[in-house]
């Protein structure tokens, strides 16, 4: 690399009419060595064309290499052993140097477990769906996405809400059944607590414990399920979708109001999220639904469903009048006549 660069040097300095001999007084090489550069074309040559090539720098020793042999020896037994144990017991052996080295040497030589992949839980078609709750944040405030992924064909509906109510959960769920022509066998939901109940508390038992949620699952003929039990498996069939909603759909768009915003997000899930090539299943999720899974979901209720709080509702009463209080006049001569 140094002789490259003396030879683009000697070519600048030929072309500004520097002598010969000067060039090989100054780069310290002898003049034959010059006119043997002229002579084979090495400095007509586009130099800066040449690929580079390094060679590895020797090992330098270091006041670790005796004891080495102690780390490998131990991480061979004791994988999950730390730095500082190590360079407490090399130490001991009469290590001289600092915990850096050590530190540095544990890191390139620490045994590490080959990562296993990630295999998905699939499902057969019609059985499962995923849902899930989004929040994104727009000039008028905040809305939450429902997010409602098919477990097979990964076909994904969507719409944004002002907020996250179970009244909110339970029209969404029945949109998304009438949008599906159909109701998957069981929903499994991530965020468990954090759907909360018609009057805007907390629903502190989660939403598989809440009785009317329950009732909601029954009327429409599915399970409801939390993604716990086996979420390493299930993980990133709805909360990928969430972040490709995010980056696919909303950054950068312009959006007037919520009835804009819910129309450019049907209009990009039948344009875009359900038509692309979906990297797992290596289909389109729109195909693999008509195909596989729209035969198989249970099929639709009659009615929608009828809230236990609508029906338990207080019926309207007309305020009533309190009755007219007739007040008497009397003079205070009265009153002093009747203490008498």
């Amino acid at each position: 690399m140094y002789m490259r660069e003396k030879r683009v040097l000697l070519r600048h300095y030929l072309e500004q009419g520097v002598a010969k001999a000067e060039l090989a007084r100054r780069f310290r090489v002898s003049r034959r060595t010059v006119y043997h550069w002229i002579g084979t074309g090495q400095l007509d040559r586009d130099l800066d064309a040449e690929p580079v090539q390094y060679r590895a720098r020797p090992p330098v020793p270091t006041k670790l290499d005796p004891y080495k042999g102690i780390i490998t020896a131990r991480l061979d037994a004791f994988p999950a052993l730390t730095a500082q144990r190590l360079f407490d017991e090399v130490r001991a052996a009469g290590y001289p140097g600092g915990y850096t080295q050590v530190k540095g040497y544990v890191r390139q030589v620490r045994p590490r477990p080959p990562v296993a992949p990630v295999v998905r839980f699939e499902t057969p078609p019609g059985y499962q769906g995923q849902v899930d709750f989004g929040t994104f944040t727009l000039p008028w405030g905040r809305r939450h996405a429902l997010l409602i992924v098919l477990g097979y064909s990964r076909l994904l509906w969507l719409q944004f809400f002002p907020r996250q109510t179970m009244a909110v959960l339970i029209r969404g769920l029945e949109a998304a059944f009438r949008s599906f022509g159909g109701v998957p066998q069981e929903l499994l939901f991530d965020q468990m607590r954090s759907v909360v109940t018609a009057d805007g508390r907390p629903d502190a038992g989660g939403l598989v414990m809440n009785t009317e949620f329950l009732r909601f699952a029954e009327h429409w003929g599915f399970r409801a399920r939390a993604c716990r039990p086996y979420r390493a498996q299930t993980k990133g069939k709805v909360e990928r979708p969430i972040r490709y909603c995010r980056q696919s759909f909303f950054y950068g768009r312009t959006f007037v109001g919520d009835d804009d915003l819910n129309a450019q997000a049907a209009h990009w899930c039948e344009t875009v999220a359900n038509v692309r090539q979906h990297r797992t299943t290596g289909e389109p999720p729109q195909r693999r639904f008509a195909r596989d899974e729209r035969a198989q979901l249970e099929p639709l209720a009659r009615q929608p469903y009828p809230r236990l709080g609508a029906l338990m509702a207080t019926p309207h009463r007309p305020a009533q009048v309190p009755p007219a209080v007739t007040v008497e006049h009397r003079a205070l001569r009265v009153y002093g006549e009747a203490v008498r």
